[in-house]
């Protein structure tokens, strides 16, 4: 049984954030901080802001977190990483050379002796119907082959422009409305399940109904939020910059 399991999301690695920058840094510091105690990490998607494996090539910039994971790979913890609607392009070299559980959609595990559902969480909002097209378009395995034809100088720097420019315009697009859409879907998916983990909206969140959890895992890009489940029980926190973590929800 695993003891203790992490769950974190929506770092956005590889887009400038004026003030944000130091997101990349704080993550090592919280993984530094799990190693040695933490049996596996979940990954809830957009941990890189733009990720498209090339046959032989793997951004520069995305070369020292890819190592980090390696390395805790490497020290026995288990990592799953879940794609996002950032870095849903997500090839073998992750798998095969970095050692990580890939899940190209949500999956469905027990944890703890729980029952847990994981979904990034895009395309649940009702009126995401275009992106819901896109996704499909995006994801289809011959338009990515083709993507790749383009060469990683000319690839890599493109597909950021549209991804960080679709992440801004994100920003405030999750109202009330629409994050209480995100809770019915839970709400739905615990009939089946004890716990079901959302990213995606940015918000971190904690709701309990009857004994059952909907946790989203928020960001780790302003207060570096995450979930952390220990004996069959959820929870969420915060680790603001380098201050103690805190519990909130």
């Amino acid at each position: 049984m695993k003891q203790t399991v992490y769950f974190i999301s929506d770092a956005h690695l590889g887009i400038t954030l004026t003030g944000y920058d130091d997101r990349q840094k704080h993550l090592f510091s919280f993984l530094d901080s799990i190693e040695g105690s933490a049996d596996a990490l979940y990954i809830v998607g957009d941990l890189f802001d733009f990720w498209i494996e090339y046959r032989h090539a793997i951004r520069p910039d995305y070369v020292a977190m890819v190592s980090r994971l390696m390395a805790l790979v490497s020290s026995g913890m288990e990592i799953h990483y879940l794609a996002g609607n950032h870095d849903f392009a997500l090839g073998p070299f992750l798998s095969d050379m970095a050692g990580l559980h890939i899940h190209p959609n949500g999956f469905d595990t027990v944890i703890q002796g729980k029952k847990v559902h994981l979904f990034h969480g895009d395309g649940i909002a009702a009126k995401d119907v275009g992106y819901r097209v896109l996704k499909r378009v995006l994801r289809n395995p011959f338009n990515q082959r083709l993507y790749k034809l383009i060469h990683p100088d000319i690839g890599v720097p493109l597909g950021s422009f549209f991804s960080g420019g679709s992440r801004r315009m994100l920003a405030d697009w999750f109202t009330e409305e629409k994050l209480e859409e995100y809770r019915s879907r839970a709400r739905a998916l615990l009939a089946g399940h004890d716990i079901v983990i959302f990213g995606h909206t940015h918000r971190p969140e904690l709701r309990r109904y009857g004994g059952k959890a909907y946790v989203n895992t928020g960001e780790w890009i302003k207060r570096f939020t995450y979930a952390k489940m220990e004996s069959g029980e959820i929870e969420l926190w915060e680790r603001f910059r380098d201050r103690e973590p805190r519990k909130i929800g």
